[in-house]
């Protein structure tokens, strides 16, 4: 398994580090497909399944990984004390982790997807925040790894 988010990238580079990490599916663990700002208009739902499907990379939503409309407005809110932009943000309030992992994880059943993942190509997971610590798909990740043997890479896209 591989993870990747939109911050940070253009769609070209963005392709070409999906091409050479040897992607054959990407999950997108967003609530909504979309993502603000002309900037990142490539990574808005449609765009970026045709994008993948020309560049032979299957496409599939796992909304049930997406974090509550309440839940992200708990981690904007802490964002908000901590003085830090979703984009410039660190890491996941504790808090977040908490609840994401017992109102969101605990209910999903992470074998049933592992099980289902493509074996010959390695599965990507997507999400926006550039850094997987700022991100609920690292605590997907990591679930997948302790609990299904799941090795992880995470992808980022080089600082100018």
């Amino acid at each position: 398994m591989v993870t990747i988010g939109v911050y940070g990238w253009e769609l070209q580079g963005f392709l070409a580090a999906l091409r050479e990490a040897g992607a054959g599916l990407l999950l997108d663990v967003r609530q909504r497909r979309g993502v603000r700002g002309s900037q990142y208009a490539w990574a808005n739902s449609r765009r970026l399944q045709l994008a993948l499907g020309q560049a032979g990379i299957a496409y599939e939503h796992h909304r049930e990984l997406a974090p509550t409309t309440e839940l992200r407005q708990l981690q904007y809110r802490e964002d908000d004390r901590l003085g830090v932009g979703k984009r410039s943000r660190a890491e996941l309030a504790q808090e977040y982790r908490e609840r994401y992992e017992r109102e969101i994880l605990d209910r999903v059943d992470l074998g049933a997807i592992v099980e289902k993942l493509p074996r010959e190509h390695p599965s990507v997971m997507l999400c926006v925040e550039r850094d997987p610590e700022a991100c609920h798909r690292s605590l997907i990740a990591a679930r997948m790894r302790e609990r299904h043997g799941v090795t992880l890479r995470d992808l980022r896209p080089h600082s100018p």
